[in-house]
Parts: structure tokens; sequence; C-alpha cells
């Protein structure tokens, strides 16, 4: 019996690469979502099924029936987290409670859903000035890191920077060092009622990170990670009458 295609969702805000943001546009001319898509279909091939949706689009592109329809949702966003409707915010949390997967990504640590997962500021320290940054596997185990490079090289990029205000992790899979001396848990994995999350921070607008084939592989992996071993259930608080289990 054949599995069925993990369902993938590629989330965008889409501002830069529609606001004129020419920087942005050398790298991403169709959007940031195109590139990840694309990378996602080629290293996936026929075990995924890649969709993709943006701010713009009719409740941010993310109404009930495609979030139902959604094993694990990747979530890029930068310049306009708050635009982002709280009830949409709410139906993608319930949705990670009751197992489905989210890889938020890059600025996304801003975003309200990350937040609203961390229960924290997830605020951090950056600069960009286009800084060279080796991304090192400190999990070799871990599946995230199958076939991963130690370390990633990634020439030019956005400096982020420890203290990064975010719950202990249960699994640090990367951690990023840059010429300016900085350290920084770029890539590490929750648990969140059913769900399981990853977040993964290179990835600017503004360098062609999402081109480069190890950062697509680091997605890859963790979208078969991320997505769910048995669909989705609400946790709910369940009255068991006595009695109810009888070995």
């Amino acid at each position: 019996m054949t599995a069925s295609p993990i369902r993938v969702l590629v989330w965008n805000e889409n501002f830069h690469e529609t606001n004129g943001d020419e920087k942005a546009l050398s790298h991403y001319p169709d959007g940031i979502h195109t590139v990840i898509a694309d990378a996602l279909r080629s290293q996936l091939g026929v075990d995924a099924d890649v969709r993709t949706a943006t701010l713009q689009e009719h409740e941010h592109g993310l109404t009930q029936e495609v979030v139902d329809d959604t094993d694990v949702l990747l979530w890029w966003g930068h310049a306009r987290h708050d635009e982002v409707d709280d009830e949409v915010v709410d139906r993608v949390h319930e949705a990670v409670l009751a197992g489905m997967g989210i890889l938020v990504l890059h600025s996304g640590h801003y975003s309200k859903i990350f937040k609203r997962l961390m229960g924290t500021t997830c605020s951090l320290k950056w600069r960009n000035d286009g800084e060279r940054e080796l991304v090192w596997t400190v999990a070799p185990r871990h599946p995230i890191a199958l076939d991963v490079p130690h370390p990633i090289v990634i020439p030019e990029h956005e400096m982020y920077g420890e203290f990064y205000d975010i719950p202990v992790p249960e699994e640090t899979i990367f951690l990023s060092t840059f010429a300016g001396g900085e350290v920084f848990r770029s890539g590490v994995t929750y648990t969140r009622g059913l769900g399981r999350v990853f977040y993964f921070s290179p990835g600017d607008q503004h360098f062609p990170v999402y081109h480069h084939p190890d950062i697509q592989r680091v997605l890859a992996n963790g979208v078969r990670w991320a997505a769910p071993p048995a669909g989705r259930r609400a946790l709910t608080a369940d009255y068991h009458a006595p009695g109810w289990y009888e070995a």
C-alpha cells in the first residue's frame, strides 16, 4: 500500500516581492514561496503535494478548508506580521495542537503564530551587513540533519544572534556562527500539543539563501520530520467513567 503524499503549504507574506524591493526581486522574482515550493517538489518528489499561499489572498490563503487539508505548513514573514488576522492565527494554532507540523522560517520568529506557540517575545540580535554564516550541525543523528554538510556555508547573510528569547528547545539541531563573532540557535524543534514545530533561521529576502541546495535539503528534511504520522485529532478534556478500562 502506497503512503499518501505529505500535503505541504508554503505561506509567504509576499510583501517585499510585490512592493518594488529590487534586491528581493533579483533573487525571488516570483516570490520566496515559489522558490521554496519548487525546491520541495524537487527534493520530495511524489512524497509531497506542495502548494503556496500568500498574505494578500482571501483569509491570507489560510481558510479553514485549506488548513484542514495541510499536513505541514511553512511560514515566511517579515514586515507585515501585524496584518495577519487573529482569527487565522487561532485557526493555525489549533491545527498545530491537533497535529499539523509547522516550519517557521527566518523573520517568522516575530510572527503572531510563532510567538503564540512559544509564549515568549522571540526577540533576538540582528545586523544586516552581508556576513558569512556557518550553520553547524550539533545533532547529527536527528532526521532533519540527514545528509546535511557540517557546516553549511552561506557566503552572505543577515546576522541573527543571542540572546534569542525562546523556551529551551526540545532539540537544537543547528548552531550558526558569524564573522562578527556572534552565535545563534538557528535550527530548533518543539512539540506543541500533537504538532511538531521546527524553527530555521537562514533565509533573508535580500540574499539567495533559498536557492542554496543544502538549505533546501534542510527544509525537505524538516517537512518529513514535521509531518503528522497519523492524521490529526483535537485534544479535549474527555470524561472517563469509572471502570472504562478493563485489562
